[in-house]
Order: C-alpha cells, then structure tokens, then sequence
C-alpha cells in the first residue's frame, strides 16, 4: 500500500507524466499486441489494450485516459484491420467492436477517476496526518526536555536546602543547646543539697546531652561538613563507620588512598548513592556484611556497593528496571547519575545484591579543596 501511493504520488505532481505514463502503457500494449498476431493469429485486438485504458484510468486522470483510448482507436483502424485501400467502410462487426471497446472504455476511465480523485484526497489526509504526527513529536520532545531540566533543579535545591538546615541546626541550635547545657551543670551545681531535685536535673542534663548528639548525628546525615571540608573519601570514612556502629552490619571500604577530589555535585551524588544503597541493606536484605568498593579509571568512576543477604525476586528486578514505579531512593540514585551522564545498575540473586554505578569522567572534574 506504501509502495502504491509513492507511485501514485510521483505520479500525479505532474501532468507531463500522467500524459506520457498513459501514452506509454498503450503503445506497449500496442506492440505487444502486434507481435502475438504475428505469432498466433489474428484476434479481437481490444482484449488486449483494456489493461492500458484501466492503468491510464487509475493513475493518470481523465484527459490522458481519453487521449489512450483514442490512441487505441487509431492503432486498431490504422495497424490491425486489413484494408485493402484507405477509404474502405468499416464492417458491422469492426464497428460493434469500436463501439463495444469505447462504451468499455468509458466505464472503466469513469471508475478509475473515482478511484484516483479518492487516491489523491487519502494521499492529502496522510500528508496531513505526518504533519501533525510531527508536530506532536516535537512538543513531547520540548516538554520531555523541560521536564529534565526540572528534575535536575529539584535535585539541586534539595542538597542546597540540605546544606542551609544543617548549617542552622550546628550554628543555631547546637550553640543554644550547649549553653542551656552548661546552664544547668551550674544549677545541679548549686543545688546538690537539693536531694530530690539533683536528680531530676542529672536526668535533664543527660536529655540535653542526648538531644545534643541527636542534633549533630541529624546535621551531619543531612549534609556532613566533612565532605565539603575534607572530601568523598573522609565522609564516607566516616559515615560507614557510624553506620556500622548503628546497624550492627560489617561494612569494608575498598578505596584507593590516592583517591583525588571530585566535582561537588559529583562528591554529593555518590555520597548519597552509597548512603541510599546502606540504608536498603539495612533495612530489607537481613545482610550482616557489606561492602563499597570505589574506583577509578581514565574514563569514568566506578562505585559498587555489595551485600550478602536474601536478593529480590525476579519480579521486584523488572520492576525495579522498569520506567514505571521504582522506589523513591532508587529513583533518586538514578536521577541523580543520569544528570551527570552516568548509569545505575542492580544485579540481584538469591546469594545478595549489588549495585553498581558509573560516571564518566567528563562529568566528575576535579576539584581542589578549599
């Protein structure tokens, strides 16, 4: 059907070549007529020139169908019927079939320019059809590009807004704390004669003290003044290490020591990759061991984060490789990769699961430290 209306396409641009397309197709039928004669004897010429006439009729339009059916006259008067001098009469028989072939004719030039003039309007509606298809493609393209563009703003105020609390949290509320702190070891100071008060207050004191570790375990998970200060390498040090304090969970750091500072959005990105991947051993594969691996080639960063526990189904995999509905931390690690060029896998069996992620060099430069 493809292959049909490219043909009538070219076809019907232009006039010349309906005429010379219709002309054509009778002169071989002509021709082709003249040599089975020679070869089979003589028969009703006409039979063979009507696949010309409907060809002419279905692709060239009215003038050039009538132009072959005349063309087709002429060649049956002048070429086949024998004449023995150039003013003899036509038979009656010559004459019911000219009169046969031009009423035969006319039916069939009639009903192929319906069927043209239909062709032409389906070949306008498909030009039209493309052109809209088009069109929408470019404003899915445009809002699948905003939406990018979006997401990746999101991700950035977030760690910006990450950095302000706990900026607040260690300048405002930890110094306020560490007076009312002070505060009251004078007043349990003062009123250690005081027995049933004295320790009411060494049990405040020891609220305040907790509170205070809460503030500064809360800041630092927020957004860890290490790896600002000191880089990847000293927060994540530090990160697993309270990690596996808190989770019970063995955790090994495989990284080089000559390992050199990233880009900030790159340091942030895989602090909070390995950050996110702890967090779901922690809490859904039963592991007790892990372990980071981070290395560092000429053209990208590789980080991989292992674990010894349960795995997932095959079906939570696909589900999870899917564009559909992964979990809000998976989604964000991909998200944020993908902003910086690069890629997240999951690998999962019934030994553990691993997640390994990728980021080209072009997109983690260098930084120095400040």
């Amino acid at each position: 059907m493809a292959t049909k209306t490219s043909l009538f396409s070219r076809i019907s641009k232009n006039m010349w070549n309906r005429y010379a397309l219709a002309l054509s197709a009778m002169m071989a039928a002509l021709l082709i007529h003249r040599v089975t004669t020679l070869f089979l004897g003589d028969y009703t010429p006409f039979v063979a020139l009507f696949p010309a006439v409907a060809i002419s009729a279905m692709y060239c339009g009215l003038g050039p169908s009538i132009s072959s059916a005349m063309l087709a006259l002429l060649g049956v008067k002048f070429w086949f019927i024998p004449v023995t001098h150039s003013l003899r009469v036509l038979s009656v028989a010559e004459l019911v079939g000219i009169v046969e072939f031009l009423v035969a004719s006319a039916v069939v030039i009639a009903l192929g320019e319906v069927l043209r003039r239909y062709h032409v309007r389906l070949l306008t509606a498909q030009g039209e059809l493309e052109e809209r298809v088009m069109e929408r493609t470019a404003e899915l393209n445009a809002a699948n590009q905003s939406l990018r563009h979006l997401s990746a703003r999101l991700l950035q105020m977030q760690d910006e807004e990450r950095r302000r609390i706990a900026r607040e949290l260690h300048d405002s509320v930890g110094q306020t704390l560490a007076a009312l702190s002070m505060n009251l070891t004078t007043v349990r100071a003062d009123i250690e004669r005081l027995k049933k008060t004295a320790g009411t207050l060494a049990d405040s004191e020891a609220l305040v003290e907790e509170m205070t570790k809460e503030v500064r375990t809360i800041s630092h998970l927020l957004h860890p003044p290490l790896l600002d200060e000191a880089g990847l390498a000293s927060a994540l040090r530090w990160y697993i290490e309270g990690f596996a304090q808190r989770s019970k969970i063995q955790v090994d750091l495989e990284l080089p020591e000559d390992f050199d500072r990233l880009s900030q959005e790159s340091e942030t990105t895989i602090f909070r990759m390995v950050q996110e991947a702890l967090t779901n051993i922690h809490r859904h594969s039963g592991s007790k061991l892990a372990k980071v691996r981070i290395s560092r080639s000429e053209s990208d960063v590789r980080v991989e984060v292992e674990d010894r526990g349960k795995g997932m189904t095959i079906a939570k995999q696909e589900e999870l490789a899917s564009i559909g509905t992964p979990g809000v931390g998976i989604r964000g690690m991909r998200e944020r990769m993908r902003q910086l060029g690069g890629n997240l896998e999951i690998k999962s069996n019934g030994e553990g699961t691993t997640v390994v992620a990728h980021l080209p060099l072009a997109n983690v430069s260098t930084t120095a430290a400040a």
